[in-house]
């Protein structure tokens, strides 16, 4: 289904475009789980976050005559300013669909990389399916935030990094929304070492695929308001996340806003990063679990920072 192989490729197609994030060894959160904990860096990506990655493979994949009609996206933000920037800078357009409630900034970062918003004014799961529709009959390419495998790839380029940066690595703390990420980032790592294990984190308010692997299908499950907003949203039938998560994570983690509040105020005030809610869920899940740490290396994804100002604000 997806290859280390897949992987490896789209590192190198994705290179002149994409940027290396460091990694960062993070003495309180060390000291707080007697462990090594290193921060990757994701938040540092160009447009905030690592959605970059995914949408850069996906496009660098089209042909000139798909390239020449322009993409399509759905997304919460980051998917869609990735799928933006991507766009600009290989000369095709970008149109994002954007469900109801986005932040006025990320809504205006969308549009000041050159894309083309339409208002769905519906959830996440249902801007998906009226983009899918409007490619469709278009004929343009549908650039999904995660149920691709050549987005996965391009997320799973993390996995690389994060092997040339550290020896060994026994814990990767990944927030989950539709799985793309830690599909990519385990399906890497797991080949590396197979006894790396991968802790997916959700916000209790919002945790549709944690439920729908719980279920042993793909359901549907309500959602409620959360500062982790770049992980909402539902999962489509047969997405290919929800197989490679079967099989790749080792451990699920829930944690409540007053615990990914805690970590994003954590993270400002101890390691100086601004973090949207989503980076903090892994921080959060870590801090949860830090008892079962101690004497590992330990790996959080500190996946975007792409939050409005005057929601950090309030936060902090």
């Amino acid at each position: 289904m997806l290859s280390p192989q897949d992987i490896i490729e789209a590192g190198s197609r994705i290179r002149p475009l994409v940027r290396e994030t460091p990694i960062d060894y993070s003495l309180n959160l060390s000291r707080l789980g007697d462990a090594n904990v290193y921060l990757k860096l994701e938040h540092l990506q160009h447009t905030g976050s690592f959605k970059l990655r995914g949408a850069t493979n996906k496009i660098l994949s089209l042909s000139s005559d798909q390239l020449s009609r322009g993409v399509i996206a759905a997304s919460t933000g980051n998917h869609g300013m990735g799928v933006c920037y991507a766009a600009r800078h290989l000369g095709t357009t970008a149109t994002i669909f954007l469900p109801q409630n986005i932040p006025e900034q990320k809504f205006a970062k969308i549009k000041n990389l050159g894309g083309t918003i339409v208002n769905s004014n519906d959830d996440c799961l249902d801007a998906e399916r009226k983009a899918r529709s409007a490619a469709n009959e278009s004929g343009q390419v549908f650039i999904s935030p995660y149920n691709d495998l050549e987005v996965i790839a391009g997320q799973g380029t993390i996995g690389i990094e994060l092997s040339r940066q550290l020896d060994r690595i026994d814990m990767v703390f990944v927030a989950v929304g539709g799985g793309g990420l830690i599909s990519g980032i385990a399906t890497f790592l797991k080949s590396v070492n197979p006894r790396t294990r991968i802790i997916g984190c959700w916000p209790a308010n919002s945790r549709v695929l944690y439920e729908c692997l719980r279920a042993g299908r793909i359901i549907d499950f309500p959602e409620e308001p959360t500062l982790s907003e770049s992980t909402t949203g539902g999962v489509e039938e047969e997405s290919v996340t929800f197989p490679l998560c079967q099989q790749l994570l080792d451990e699920h983690a829930l944690v409540c806003e007053s615990e990914i509040r805690e970590a994003m105020r954590l993270v400002f005030n101890k390691e100086h990063r601004i973090i949207e809610g989503s980076a903090a869920v892994a921080v959060a899940a870590y801090m949860k679990m830090r008892d079962r740490c101690a004497g590992k290396n330990v790996v959080i994804i500190l996946c975007g920072r792409n939050i409005a100002s005057e929601k950090l604000i309030g936060i902090l």
